[in-house]
């Protein structure tokens, strides 16, 4: 059985980085793992305590795709290990969602995010899977 989240509303919903699970990452306090993953394109700069101060992980996710803002130039270097630092920190914070991870077993998890062909699996399926891929590895890592 393969396990498919979107939105934070489903059964897997705390999978999602918009879900309402915070973290303390890099002595700051992120309301959400998409706070600290959109934040995290302009290190160094106003944009970074901008988004997280934003409302909604929503706003942050359009605040940090706003290419307005100076995107930090190492970022397609950088950006899987930090969504794997977010993501394994979000878990090993809150037991509650641990459990829901660890009992996946060895399933196949997929962000069914039909407009992302990078995080999710896109429209097609065709898409990587990478947030599908890190909630994998981190389950192993928690094991």
């Amino acid at each position: 059985m393969t396990i498919y989240f979107y939105t934070t509303n489903d059964e897997y919903g705390c999978f999602s980085n918009f879900s309402p699970h915070g973290v303390e990452l890099d002595g700051f306090w992120w309301k959400t793992t998409e706070h600290y993953f959109q934040a995290q394109k302009f290190v160094g700069t106003h944009h970074l305590e901008e988004i997280q101060q934003a409302k909604s992980p929503k706003q942050a996710a359009t605040m940090g795709r706003d290419r307005k803002r100076p995107l930090r130039k190492d970022w397609e270097d950088v950006k899987d290990d930090l969504m794997r630092k977010a993501v394994l920190k979000k878990f090993e914070t809150h037991p509650e969602i641990r459990e829901v991870l660890l009992s996946t077993g060895d399933e196949e998890i997929i962000e069914n995010a039909p407009g992302d062909y990078y995080w999710g699996c896109g429209k097609d399926g065709s898409g990587k899977n990478m947030l599908g891929k890190i909630l994998m590895e981190v389950r192993e890592k928690l094991r």
